[in-house]
């Protein structure tokens, strides 16, 4: 497994995603086509969406409905690409959902592994790795991010810290996709801080490679720990050829492979109350149902 064959299996598999064709995202123009899931796509991926927007650094890849693709089009035109995922100009293309019934409100960045920047880690607990047959007691508050007990069948492989005989700390995959499997990590409260995370994520990281299949790492861009998580176990930045990283500031803080950027909203209510602002951020799927201001679906 290559780092450039990883880049062309997230491709492709973005393409199975939107309805689209790799080729999509190495074009120098944003490109704009109806939404329509692939046999292939992410196995929770579920309709109705309505759009989705996507980049790999060169251009966006928009995938939309016909009743939005209208709007869908105009905002790809309006701004440059690197622009589409920031506010004011997401006010921009939200306000005209919302005219249809249509809200934006999901962001991810998803991280592939640099072969080259695997680190060997260690620290100081046992740790063993997991099978599916291993999760069945494991379906806990605390495993949340591990494994996700809706989509069961889907965990299939994992690494766990242990304290004597008690987990402390675990690191799970799931199916995702045909190719591609996705980490999630947790650590007990009382166990952070002690790398723990960083050698199970990294751990799994070379079991998926082993079994040929291609490791990737999901987390919200304000998430800065688990950013920090990605980076420390080798998920970085792929740069197109011949655009070297020029700010080592900026490398560092996005080392990251952005292979999958889904378009997110939140929308922030500043309340003044004794002297102290509050944020409200509300956060709900693009899809036909109505939202309150709670996050809450209205009857």
């Amino acid at each position: 497994m290559t780092n450039q064959k990883m880049l062309e299996i997230a491709m492709r598999q973005s393409a199975e995603d939107m309805g689209g064709c790799r080729e999509d995202f190495m074009a120098e123009e944003n490109v704009v086509f109806p939404l329509k899931l692939g046999k292939e796509a992410r196995k929770y991926l579920k309709e109705p969406i309505t759009c989705n927007f996507v980049s790999y650094g060169n251009n966006i890849v928009a995938a939309s409905i016909p009743e939005t693709m209208e709007i869908v089009s105009a905002y790809a035109e309006k701004f440059e690409f690197y622009h589409c995922f920031e506010t004011p100009n997401m006010h921009w293309l939200n306000e005209r959902l919302l005219e249809k019934g249509h809200k934006i409100c999901f962001m991810a960045e998803y991280y592939l592994p640099d072969i080259s920047r695997i680190p060997d880690l260690s620290c100081g607990y046992q740790t063993r790795v997991l099978e599916q047959k291993d999760f069945r007691n494991l379906y806990l508050p605390e495993w949340s991010n591990a494994l996700c007990k809706e989509r069961m069948q889907l965990d299939v492989l994992g690494v766990g810290a242990y304290d004597g005989d008690t987990l402390i700390g675990l690191a799970g995959c799931s199916a995702d996709c045909r190719d591609m499997w996705q980490i999630g990590v947790d650590v007990l409260p009382e166990y952070r801080r002690q790398g723990i995370a960083s050698v199970l994520t990294s751990t799994l990281m070379k079991e998926i490679l082993n079994r040929n299949k291609v490791p990737f790492y999901c987390t919200a861009w304000s998430n800065v720990r688990s950013v920090r998580n990605a980076i420390k176990c080798g998920f970085v930045k792929k740069a197109r050829t011949g655009q070297p990283a020029q700010n080592d500031l900026l490398y560092d803080l996005f080392h990251g492979v952005l292979f999958i950027i889904d378009i997110f909203y939140l929308i922030a209510f500043q309340h003044l109350l004794n002297g102290k602002v509050f944020i409200l951020i509300n956060i709900c799927l693009i899809r036909r149902i109505p939202f309150n201001l709670s996050g809450q679906m209205c009857n």
